[in-house]
């Protein structure tokens, strides 16, 4: 029987006792319609559904990057709530004033002149889909939000950014420049993709509350760093992947602090304990660019149960690894190695000058224990006379540490 296309157009309309309203979905979108207008139904184009409930659709902006313009797509059911006030310029601007559902940016293209910034009061998911990103205007990834923003790589990709080299104040009038990744809350990062960052004004990754790695991160690599490599507040855990950080960063590699208010007071929050969570992955870090570098330093405790570590305290001064708390090691999640090269000299710079501190592979304020594990520190080839020094108590509970410790 041959086939014969209709174009037809079918008025009706849905009589409901309680429902004044539907939804009309196509594509992942979604329209409302008044039943008492009635609705016209397009035969040569019917929607995917029609509801008389709000459907289950996950909020997802699309961002294409492509030179100097960008693709903002916002879908329809969202258009009161997300913003884009930079129209089709690279360096996109977007507002959420959503409260109760989690939206998912979908990040992709490259640009040269290109920024993405997001102030949201709700927890967000950004996905990069293979993404890279030169800024000419501050941050590369500016995140103004102070709950969970998830900064996932979809499997197999990698993703680059690097910021400007200066201050950005005239873009930023409520902030200043911290870093090529900048956010103001919680920062996740998973996803097995491979993460480029150059901070070429100041950090590379700066969270004012905690960053954590997820086990399924394949590899972020730290290019450069005007200042430390990843600094912040709260805490920061890494549970797997591979954290490179390249001696290209000029002061500290990990970088964790107290949170503080406005007044600088410390923030009183279970979370704010400015310590380090080592669970697993592997780390390579060198400092060689600067004296007084830290591989890894933490104001309060560092705890590491797991891992591989790679790290070379070249530079005059430096530390391998610092906690002004204690620090405890142990294989309680995974296998732990630990090799330091303390080759660097006596710091040099004036306000040393006086007393000026050696290169060591930890250096400890509190206690040390070790409970598992293989700990190496090494200077000019040889085991450390004076590797690890230990301002508390040093015990040993099991594993090997091939370091004379000093307190």
């Amino acid at each position: 029987m041959k086939k014969i296309a209709l174009l037809l157009l079918f008025s009706f309309s849905f009589f409901a006792s309680n429902a004044q309203t539907v939804y009309v979905c196509k594509d992942g979108d979604y329209t409302t319609r008044s039943l008492s207008e009635g609705y016209t139904l397009d035969l040569s184009n019917l929607p995917d559904s029609i509801t008389f409930s709000k459907p289950q659709i996950t909020p997802v902006v699309t961002i294409v990057y492509n030179g100097t313009t960008a693709t903002v797509s916002i879908p329809t059911f969202l258009s009161n709530e997300v913003t884009c006030s930079s129209g089709t310029s690279s360096q996109v601007v977007i507002v959420n004033t959503n409260t109760t559902d989690e939206i998912t940016y979908d990040v992709s293209g490259s640009s040269s002149a290109g920024s993405l910034t997001i102030t949201s009061d709700y927890k967000m998911t950004v996905k990069l889909n293979g993404v890279s990103l030169t800024s000419t205007k501050g941050e590369a990834l500016r995140f103004k939000c102070g709950k969970r923003i998830e900064l996932e790589m979809a499997d197999g990709t990698t993703n680059t950014f690097a910021d400007t080299a200066d201050n950005g104040a005239a873009v930023y009038a409520d902030d200043s420049h911290k870093a090529c990744i900048y956010t103001k809350g919680h920062l996740e990062l998973s996803g097995a993709g491979t993460l480029n960052v150059s901070g070429n004004y100041n950090h590379a990754i700066a969270s004012k509350e905690y960053f954590q790695i997820k086990k399924t991160v394949k590899t972020v690599n730290i290019v450069k760093a005007a200042n430390d490599a990843i600094h912040v507040g709260q805490y920061f855990q890494m549970n797997g992947g591979t954290l490179n950080i390249d001696k290209n960063t000029v002061s500290d590699g990990v970088q964790v602090e107290y949170k503080t208010d406005d007044n600088d007071n410390i923030v009183v929050d279970e979370e704010n304990t400015a310590g380090v969570i080592i669970k697993g992955g592997t780390l390579n870090i060198t400092m060689d660019n600067s004296e007084d570098a830290k591989g890894i330093k933490a104001e309060g405790d560092i705890t590491i149960s797991g891992g591989t570590f790679t790290i070379n305290a070249v530079a005059n001064g430096s530390r391998g690894i610092q906690a002004d708390g204690n620090v405890t090691i142990s294989e309680n999640d995974n296998t732990t190695a630990m090799t330091i090269a303390a080759t660097g000299g006596k710091c040099t710079v004036a306000a040393d000058s006086d007393d000026p501190h050696k290169c060591w592979g930890m250096k400890i304020d509190g206690n040390l224990t070790v409970n598992a594990g293989t700990i190496t520190v090494t200077k000019d080839g040889s085991t450390s006379k004076k590797g690890i020094k230990v301002g508390g108590t040093y015990t040993k509970n099991g594993g090997s540490v091939s370091a004379t410790i000093s307190n």
